[in-house]
């Protein structure tokens, strides 16, 4: 997948990527209007599909509601990258097929607006800018599997389908 790169710090809460007054909502559509609008005003809007989150320390820290993952996958980010993720939003966001990636040389040195190539099955990052490749530790198949089909939920359907 290939995106622009967006740019955070450390320590960015669940209630930061989604503003606790949407909580009530539950359509990813309507959620990812909202990504981080506390934040960085008018960011949702800005957004382009298969975009690129690139976060400090403790991306995701906060309530383990799966609200703020689900709002980011509505948005259309298509994988985020950090030095390191809150452990149980990084689950939820496997488990919702989005790409979560430790990778903390890639979190210093990719710049906002550079355009990031995430190759999941390799464990490659490639800063298409600055010709810049990172590696990471490849997702094991079966969460490979998740992501390929947008999330656990997606992947158990098919399953019981094709068991009909």
């Amino acid at each position: 997948m290939t995106g622009t790169a967006w740019k955070l710090g450390n320590n960015v809460a669940t209630d930061e990527i989604l503003p606790f007054q949407y909580m009530v909502l539950t359509d990813p559509a309507e959620l990812g209007k909202h990504v981080l609008e506390n934040v960085r005003p008018g960011f949702a809007q800005q957004l382009k599909p298969s975009d690129v989150i690139i976060a400090g320390d403790n991306m995701g820290y906060g309530s383990s509601r799966e609200h703020a993952p689900l709002a980011l996958k509505g948005a259309g980010v298509g994988a985020v990258i950090a030095k390191s993720f809150a452990r149980i939003f990084y689950r939820n966001c496997i488990n919702l097929g989005i790409p979560v990636i430790v990778c903390p040389q890639a979190a210093d040195e990719c710049a906002e607006g550079d355009v990031i190539c995430v190759d999941i099955e390799n464990g490659v990052i490639e800063d298409e800018t600055t010709q810049k490749r990172y590696s990471f530790e490849p997702f094991p198949e079966f969460i490979q599997k998740y992501i390929s089909k947008g999330g656990l939920i997606e992947l158990l359907n098919e399953q019981r389908r094709k068991a009909l």
